[in-house]
């Protein structure tokens, strides 16, 4: 661990410090200003942890912080050489103290000797003896903070080092040793151990998968049950794993946890780890399983939460339980708890001793009350690394000037298609519209049809800070009534949108077809457009269903639903498969900000008009580029699902005597097309539902890093993005990519590198995939908030899960999951058996299974503020004991109505 060297103003006196990047949240609090950081340590912190070198980045930026680097490396006085037998570690500490001791006597000279001092602060204490040898005033990090009076919060940013957490935990072990990196890295090489990627599981803490990271394993997940085998390892941290003989194979549980993990870190954990045993009759469900036996590398970040007060008084010892119910709790200490209780807290993980039942860590930030939505907007921001900040000035200085307009160099190099009469289709209140359509007949009678995309990387070039900022948000975030921009408001809502009545820059995709949707060319232009309306979807459908309506925009949306029928056709004739989901968005209130009720999405012809073109642009210009660029195409593809993948599906189709085959994608659609059940219409589409749950993941990819290209989903051999660049970064690279291949732009090295296009698009696939979740997790909340003042409302809904002590219930009109949970902590639980076959719950006399309709009561439980729930009771069928009476007065819920 290095240090920085940084000045510190106080009113008492005026000193120069040295301080770990371990105590980064230290570093960050307003009252550190003033900071000089050595060129040494940003590098060492480039490469040790680059969410923190970010971090320190952002504090130099501060202008009011006053944070700046001195590049002691380059500065003939400071630099040193490494000395025979000194290891770089040793040689870095000690250019930090050469640097240091040239700081002071710079500093005594500048103020005369002055009250200007230089302090080191390191918590090595070899470090600290050299130091001090050194001359240097010398102190460790804490000692330091305390003498800073009267601010207790600061004390509660420190880092807790590891002689001081074997200080607080007790002395049974309570966990097996890790072992030492030297010893797992020659297991894993000798096959002894598998690496992986940990991932808990949100619904039982008690059990995890580790996902297998190297190619050409013959096991590509490991299935972890149990704190001891679990073994301290925390959600995304990379470890390694033994695996066990197949005869101590298990399968995963059935059992969904209702509670968190107990309070008392000594309760026994037996009879809820019991729950998790039971060794199924089908030994085909058996998963491998194994145990941790090393963290290779920690993926620990601040962790958004709240704190529960210790029953102690005056303790200062705390349990925090983190808003992500795959993060255990963490002790903190903390001086302030009495006005924490009821904030939403950031807490950092500092260690976790094999002797305490909980990780020890530290208070970061109080982020404000919890159930405010502006504070839980910030929190599942923040859970979801969504890059939130406002645009800094260093990227706002690449907009481009206004009044901005098209200039006469513009209308040389480009197509001049503001004659055509191109038109948009969007969703309501629609400002980033990013694409617009045309279509016209030719004087040889055929069709001409255009997607015109708004060009945005016109305005964004390669490698400004404009640039790099879109690169790493990566993507717009679509909140409940918030939306947080991939590019600023001015080129998102403006300058790119493609409004109508004004021109705007685009790319163009257009194609010659017969009346048969087939097309006969395709050409690529850089364009300028001047579309003539913006439309919503209920506006295009009334246009093409009236009609007296004879006009050109008219007639250029019939041409375009007509073609796209076909188009449709003979993809899903292809095997695309069309999947559904349950999610029902709401209506905001446009003032408050709180949801008023929520509509059902009425799709339209011209949802799907749209959805078709945009489509076939996308697969003309993946192609193109692949064509162009083998090595280096920024493509997308969607991976088959394993076998496996569809047990679930296949076994909720037999339970209603049909077949569903998986063999490739037609089949399924095609089984999917054909699986109806008489007087039961919602069951196909609850089929839909659970297929999609089936589906990988679709991700980017660089083509001269894969060999398989195929899009399972759309059933087609070639993808890619292009129509969206306004909102999604690897539109733009395809954009320029594209570019290039028809001379319309210059190449740059980042571009033609396949190894940096890689790894932008891990980047891209994960900010999507963050960006999902943000997006579900916004509108779990502002379920909660809808039904917050509603009572108790009666439903009817389908099991879509049935789980050994709970059903997973949905109900379509909500689009809301729920669970009904039948083993009872306060009372005597029913007698459950459990059928994995089926699968199905009998509990007493009735017997539950997959798309069974029910009746439950649905209501808000706040007694957790942190984490207020959806409770669903069962009213039928009726079991005795079980099933909860009807309300006198059965609440009638509104008819949804609008869009979020």
């Amino acid at each position: 661990m290095k240090s920085q060297i940084s000045k510190l103003t106080s009113p008492v006196r005026e000193y120069t410090k040295v301080i770990k990047f371990s105590q980064i949240d230290i570093l960050e609090d307003p009252l550190i200003r003033n900071v000089i950081i050595l060129q040494i340590v940003l590098q060492e912190v480039r490469h040790r942890s680059a969410p923190v070198y970010k971090r320190i980045k952002d504090a130099i930026h501060e202008k009011e912080k006053h944070f700046y680097t001195f590049t002691n490396e380059h500065h003939r006085e400071t630099f040193i050489e490494r000395e025979q037998g000194e290891s770089a570690n040793d040689r870095n500490d000690r250019a930090i103290r050469v640097a240091a001791k040239w700081y002071t006597d710079h500093l005594a000279k500048k103020t005369d000797g002055g009250s200007l001092k230089v302090v080191l602060l390191t918590d090595d204490r070899a470090n600290k003896e050299k130091a001090e040898q050194y001359g240097l005033i010398v102190y460790r990090c804490e000692e330091y903070i305390k003498s800073l009076i009267g601010n207790p919060e600061l004390m509660d940013r420190l880092a807790l080092q590891p002689d001081d957490q074997n200080e607080i935990t007790g002395s049974k072990l309570l966990f097996p040793e890790h072992l030492p990196l030297s010893r797992i890295q020659s297991g894993i090489k000798n096959g002894m151990f598998l690496q992986g990627t940990f991932h808990a599981n949100r619904d039982n803490y008690l059990e995890g998968k580790v996902f297998i990271n190297r190619e050409g394993e013959e096991i590509n997940e490991v299935l972890l049950q149990g704190l001891q085998n679990l073994n301290r390892a925390v959600h995304q941290d990379v470890v390694a794993v033994e695996l066990f003989p197949k005869e101590r194979w298990v399968a995963p549980s059935s059992v969904v946890l209702q509670d968190d993990s107990p309070n008392d870190e000594d309760a026994e954990e037996d009879e809820t780890e019991n729950k998790l045993k039971g060794v199924p009759s089908d030994p085909s469900v058996l998963k491998p399983t194994g145990r941790v036996v090393g963290i290779i590398k920690r993926n620990w970040r601040p962790f958004c939460g709240m704190l529960s007060q210790s029953m102690i008084k005056e303790a200062t010892r705390h349990l925090f339980t983190p808003a992500d119910r795959r993060i255990p709790r963490i002790r903190i200490e903390t001086r302030q708890a009495a006005n924490l209780v009821g904030q939403r807290i950031m807490v950092a993980i500092d260690g976790w001793p094999k002797n305490s039942r909980y990780p020890n860590g530290h208070f970061v930030k109080n982020l404000g009350s919890a159930g405010d939505k502006e504070t839980e907007t910030e929190v599942l921001l923040l859970e979801h690394d969504v890059p939130h900040q406002p645009f800094s000035q260093a990227v706002l200085s690449f907009l481009p000037k206004m009044p901005w307009s098209i200039t006469e160099e513009d209308l040389k190099v480009r197509a001049d298609l503001r004659h055509l009469c191109v038109c948009s289709v969007d969703p309501p209140g629609c400002t980033d519209i990013d694409d617009t359509l045309h279509c016209r007949e030719l004087e040889n009678g055929n069709l001409e049809v255009g997607v015109h995309i708004a060009d945005v990387s016109h305005f964004i070039r390669p490698g400004n800070a404009l640039d790099q900022e879109a690169a790493s948000r990566g993507t717009t975030v679509y909140l409940c009534g918030k939306r947080i921009d991939m590019v600023p408001e001015l080129l998102s809502s403006n300058l790119c949108s493609l409004r109508s009545n004004v021109e705007r820059l685009a790319f163009s995709c257009i194609w010659e077809m017969n009346h048969n949707a087939e097309i006969l060319k395709a050409h690529f232009t850089k364009s300028i457009i001047n579309s003539k309306a913006s439309l919503t979807y209920a506006e295009a459908q009334m246009r093409i269903d009236d009609g007296t309506m004879k006009d050109d925009i008219t007639k250029s949306l019939r041409g375009l639903n007509r073609l796209a029928k076909i188009l449709k056709g003979r993809r899903i004739a292809k095997g695309a498969l069309t999947l559904s989901s349950p999610e029902v968005p709401f209506h905001i209130n446009s003032e408050t900000h709180d949801p008023i009720d929520l509509q059902s999405k009425e799709l339209k012809e011209t949802n799907s008009m749209v959805e078709e073109f945009m489509l076939l642009a996308n697969i003309s210009v993946a192609q193109k580029i692949y064509d162009e660029f083998s090595e280096c195409a920024l493509l997308r593809k969607h991976p088959s699902p394993p076998p496996l993948n569809y047990d679930i599906l296949i076994k909720a189709a037999k339970s209603r005597d049909l077949n569903i085959h998986t063999d490739s994608a037609k089949a399924l659609a095609d089984s999917l097309n054909n699986a109806t059940v008489e007087n039961f219409p919602y069951f196909n589409t609850l089929l839909r539902i659970l297929a999609t749950r089936c589906m990988m993941q679709a991700v980017y990819f660089c083509s001269g890093m894969d060999s398989d290209f195929h899009h399972y989903g759309l059933a087609s051999p070639i993808y890619t993005h292009f129509t969206s660049p306004i909102r999604r970064y690897a539109d733009i690279i395809v954009h320029r990519l594209l570019a290039v291949a028809i001379n319309a732009d210059s190449t740059y090295p980042d571009l033609m590198d396949k190894h940096k296009q890689s790894a932008l698009c891990n980047n891209l696939n994960y900010r999507h995939k963050m960006a999902q979740y943000a997006q579900r997790a916004s509108v779990a909340f502002h379920t909660q908030l809808f039904f917050k003042n509603k009572g108790i409302i009666n439903e009817e809904g389908f099991i879509l899960f049935v789980k050994k002590n709970a059903i997973i219930i949905l109900i379509p009109k909500f689009g809301l999951e729920g669970a009904v949970f039948f083993d009872n902590k306060d009372k005597p639980s029913p007698h459950l058996s459990f059928d994995s076959e089926g699968p199905t719950l009998k509990v007493e006399e009735h017997t539950f299974r997959m798309f069974d309709k029910v009746k439950v009561t649905i209501s808000l439980d706040a007694s957790n503020i942190q984490h207020q729930r959806i409770r669903m009771a069962l009213i039928e069928p009726v079991i005795p004991g079980v099933s909860v009476p009807v309300p006198e007065s059965e609440p009638e819920a509104k008819k949804p109505k609008l869009d979020c």
